[in-house]
């Protein structure tokens, strides 16, 4: 077996294991279809979604290794600095694969300025299978799923849903 071929089996590997933590679909915990789930920081500290409500969000799951992942998350950087002061919230949860301290230093590696929580299996209770990375759900004012993007998207079909969500 070839080294390139042994790449591209490891990299579907993993790809396949992001997916398999869910199990059955199951739907979101709620209140009357608005998503509340905590979640830690980089530091450890617990996040509540509801505490965003009022806000749009863009959650993306993502982690450090994933190439599409790296494409975005620029791309959420720009969006975030463009319309934090409008009512958007970027939320960040990388599933930490390669460890806590790999996270910490591709955000700042990546001068990552929106907040970031690490995955735990939670999401795959709320948000059911995630079949790839990155999974980009935009969450609107009241705290219900908008869209759900898997896989890259370029940052203006988020900022058509971000405009038409807060406007």
């Amino acid at each position: 077996m070839t080294r390139h071929v042994a790449v591209i089996i490891a990299f579907a590997t993993l790809i396949l294991a992001v997916g398999c933590g869910g199990g059955e679909a199951k739907a979101p915990a709620s209140t009357q279809g608005v998503l509340n789930f905590s979640l830690n920081d980089l530091e450890g500290e617990s996040i509540d979604l509801s505490q965003f409500h009022g806000k749009v969000v863009i959650l993306d799951v993502w982690d450090t290794w994933c190439p599409p992942c790296r494409k975005g998350i620029p791309e959420f950087v720009q969006l975030y600095d463009q319309y934090k002061d409008q009512g958007l919230q970027i939320v960040g949860v990388a599933l930490a694969r390669k460890g806590i301290p790999e996270v910490k230093k591709f955000v700042s590696d990546y001068k990552v300025n929106y907040l970031n929580v690490i995955g735990e299996p939670i999401i795959y209770q709320i948000f059911g299978q995630i079949k790839g990375i990155p999974t980009t759900f935009v969450i609107n004012k009241e705290g219900k799923i908008h869209n759900k993007y898997v896989g890259y998207r370029p940052k203006s079909v988020f900022e058509n849903d971000i405009k038409q969500l807060l406007a």
